[in-house]
Formats: structure tokens, C-alpha cells, sequence
């Protein structure tokens, strides 16, 4: 029998407790507080689940045997580990006395790289414009941040951006833990790995970037950015590796970019605070906003734009798209949009100076063939309307 096999068969024993939750299929996160303590999210909701462990000695079995079959250490000298279930799944345990009530296993189910842009649409977690807009800025290899708190549908999002990467392109994603599924054919994909127990061979996203760089990339994807290895990103984005997609924890486009600012400092390299802000500024040039609702929905709340630093240093910032509430409904979902905010991209022409006027089937506020003085009669731009109207406005963008 393979070993991943009997490591799925063995898991499934020890896990059995929790198990109609791994099998759940709109469950995405299960959270074990002690042997007597479960919740679990479905939906964007927690709940508690009915479900315990016998005792904590079970429990520590469970997590022991994770660690063993994925090669980690968890003992009194190793406090914690990161591991994935033979399915994918993430999985993180922490053991008193670091956790005060108990061992603390908490499982992020993998999940099927089924989203795309269009159906994020459906879902309401931005609109069809938004949508094809950044489309457009994938296509002109704008470097873009997806930005949001824990649980917000960061990595969702990357998956749905990264499929308007066009196939011709290579590909290098770098992950702390694998959990991107891209569509092209051409990508690889690169692992970070925790060192042996005896201390040997770890290998960190810095080192994975350093790899990154000499294999020819079209595209790097950083599945997030935690520690120093934003500096190795923030370089390769302005010395001629544009396109690059990454995510990072922040509330706001605005504490993205100093918190990426932060992580360079984090790097073994003496970088003065100006120097790595300029950089930054320089690097980035669309962030992402995601949110999760009190709902449990997860929503694109803005979408901004980098103009750089101002003549005081500071980061300057022109908001796109913004989140427009309306209240909530009856049975309590969060009612609203995404709407344009009236403010061009300071690219508007590059679509058409880049080649890629054809993805442009229709003038918008976004993007104008005025911009770049194409002839637009009104018949033309009536025709234009005519194949894609949008209410209120000049027509919108295609990325197809």
C-alpha cells in the first residue's frame, strides 16, 4: 500500500471526531479548542459543532501522527507545526502550555480552484466593470496586491486573477504552503519547506525568490508575503519583472503599502526607511481590497490605484472602484456594490498603445478611445453601447 495511502486511511482513524466536517463540502475551516471544543465556518459562519475528541490524549494522537507522516516535530522543544492533509489541506497545532486550553488543531480544507473572475461576479463579490478592469491590468502586466484580513478570500481571488494570464506565458508561483491551482499548462510551481529535526534543510520563500529569478520567468506569483522576502518581490516588480500578483495582510490599499514597506525592512539588508517606501511606491501599481462581511460574504471593497509619493513622502493613492453599502436585507445579507468612483487610471490609453484594443470593446470612464484619438462617431459609439450597455454609463470594459 502507498504510504499516502495509509497516511490518508491513518489520518481518517485519528481524525474521526471531526471527520463529517472534512467531508462537508461548504465547510472550509475547522477550529478544535481542547478535546471538547469544535467549530467550524460554512458560508463565511462559525458554529459550533455537537462533535469532541475521547480525551486529550487522543487528540495529541491525532496530531502526532500528522507530524510524523509529514516529518515534523511537535514536542516540548517544538511547540507548533505547519502540515497538510494527504487532500490538501492546511493544517496548523499548537500545544500547551502555549495554548492555554488545550492542543489547538485548526484545519483549512482545501479547496478546488473553481473560481474565476466571472464567477465572482455572481457570487456579488465585485461587479462585471471591476471585473474586466482587472482583466485589462493583468493583461498589461500591472503589478497587483490583493489585500485583506485573515479569511477574506485573498487566495481566491489570486487564483481568478492569475486565469487572464495569457498561456503563452511561464509562470513561477511561491508558496509557504501550496494551495494555488492555476489553469495554464506552462507554471511551477515552488514550495516553501520547514527544516528537519535536525535543523537542516529549510528552505524560505527568499531562498525559493533567489530560484525564481533564474528560470525564466514571464510571471511570479507570491501565494503572501509575511517577512522579508517583500524586498526580493518589490525588486524584481521594478528591475523587469512586471506582472507579478502577491497578497498581504492589510485593512486598506493604503496599510498595504506600508505594510509591505515594514516586511522590506524585515530583510537582512540594511535598507534606510525612504529607500524601501520608494521602492514600495514605485513597485506597486494596483491594490485590491477584500473584506469580509458581517454577513460572512467576502466582497471586493476597493480598488486603487498607486501614483507613488508625494513631495512630503507620502503614499498617494486614486481610488477606482469603491464599495457602496445599502443596508441589509431581511434575512440579513449585506446589501451594496461596487461602483466607479469617476477617477481614470492614469494608463487609460495602454490598452490600445500595448495591443491589446481588441480586449476594449467598449469606451467606458475606465478606458477611452478618445484617449488615444481614435475617431469615435456617434454612430460608432452608439453601435458600441448597443453590444454592451451598462446603465448610467458609456459602455464597459471585455476581457475575453
Amino acid at each position: 500500500m502507498p504510504s499516502s495511502e495509509i497516511y490518508e486511511k491513518t489520518i481518517a482513524h485519528f481524525l474521526a471526531p471531526v471527520l463529517p466536517l472534512l467531508n462537508r463540502g461548504e465547510v472550509t475551516e475547522i477550529m478544535v479548542t481542547g478535546p471538547n471544543l469544535i467549530y467550524f465556518e460554512e458560508n463565511g459562519r462559525l458554529h459550533q459543532f455537537d462533535g469532541r475528541f475521547p480525551d486529550e490524549r487522543s487528540l495529541m494522537a491525532a496530531v502526532q501522527n500528522i507530524a510524523e507522516f509529514v516529518g515534523r516535530r511537535l514536542d516540548e522543544d517544538h511547540h507548533s507545526m505547519d502540515a497538510r492533509l494527504p487532500n490538501g489541506s492546511r493544517v496548523h497545532a499548537i500545544l500547551p502550555p502555549s495554548s492555554r486550553r488545550g492542543i489547538c488543531l485548526t484545519i483549512r480544507k482545501f479547496q478546488p480552484a473553481t473560481f474565476n473572475l466571472d464567477r465572482l461576479v455572481k457570487r456579488d463579490s465585485l461587479s462585471a466593470e471591476a471585473a474586466e478592469f482587472l482583466r485589462i491590468c493583468v493583461l498589461l502586466r500591472k503589478n497587483i496586491v490583493i489585500s485583506g484580513g485573515t479569511g477574506t478570500g485573498k487566495t481566491s481571488m489570486l487564483n481568478a486573477l492569475s486565469a487572464a494570464v495569457p498561456e503563452t506565458e511561464r509562470i513561477v508561483v511561491i508558496e509557504d504552503s501550496s494551495e494555488l491551482q492555476l489553469n495554464q499548462t506552462h507554471t511551477v510551481y515552488l514550495e516553501a519547506q520547514p527544516p528537519r529535526p535536525n535543523g537542516r534543510g529549510g528552505v524560505t520563500i527568499r531562498d525559493l525568490f533567489v530560484d525564481s529569478l533564474r528560470m525564466r520567468p514571464d510571471r511570479i506569483i507570491v501565494g503572501e508575503v509575511r517577512r522579508g522576502e517583500a524586498l526580493d518581490l518589490v525588486q524584481s516588480m521594478i528591475s523587469g519583472h512586471a506582472g507579478s500578483l502577491t497578497t498581504v495582510h492589510a485593512n486598506s490599499p493604503r496599510h498595504a503599502s506600508s505594510r509591505l514597506e515594514t516586511l522590506c525592512l524585515m530583510s537582512d539588508t540594511s535598507l534606510p526607511v525612504h529607500v524601501a517606501r520608494t521602492q514600495v511606491a514605485s513597485a506597486i501599481d494596483v491594490v485590491l481590497q477584500l473584506s469580509r462581511m458581517s454577513d460572512g460574504s467576502r466582497r471586493v471593497t476597493a480598488i486603487s490605484e498607486s501614483l507613488g509619493l508625494d513631495d512630503g513622502d507620502r503614499y498617494q493613492w486614486r481610488d477606482l472602484f469603491g464599495f457602496q453599502g445599502a443596508g441589509t436585507s431581511r434575512d440579513g445579507r449585506i446589501q451594496g456594490k461596487l461602483v466607479r468612483t469617476g477617477m481614470r487610471p492614469t494608463f487609460e490609453s495602454e490598452p490600445f498603445h500595448m495591443g491589446f484594443g481588441e480586449h476594449v470593446t467598449c469606451t467606458t470612464d475606465l478606458f477611452s478611445f478618445e484617449a488615444v484619438g481614435v475617431d469615435c462617431q456617434q454612430g460608432d459609439l452608439q453601435n458600441l453601447q448597443d453590444l454592451c450597455p451598462v446603465s448610467g454609463t458609456r459602455g464597459h470594459l471585455s476581457g475575453e
